[in-house]
């Protein structure tokens, strides 16, 4: 997992907008945390969770959708090769 600091919640939000995906900060009753709107590339994330949580709930939803890395600029691209190659040395640890 990323650090937990805004630049990394910068960097993953910069992700999602690069697979063409809005994301907003509301405030509502989401059961966990975000939802996907009307099949729509939008996400909204409850304005109400604190840095650790955001960044949680953006980094579930990279692990949900269809990504094409096609997309990404280079930075971003590593930084997302970064972020998939921990979570694999987490689930063998």
């Amino acid at each position: 997992m990323p650090k937990i600091n805004k630049s990394s919640l910068q960097k993953i939000e910069t992700l999602l907008k690069e697979q063409d995906y809005t994301i907003r900060y509301e405030k509502g009753n989401f059961n966990s945390g975000y939802c996907l709107v009307n099949h729509k590339k939008m996400v909204v994330i409850n304005k109400f969770y604190d840095l650790e949580a955001r960044i949680n709930v953006c980094l579930d939803l990279l692990s949900l959708i269809e990504i094409d890395e096609k997309k990404f600029s280079p930075t971003s691209k590593s930084f997302f090769k970064s972020i998939i190659l921990e979570q694999e040395q987490a689930v063998t640890a």
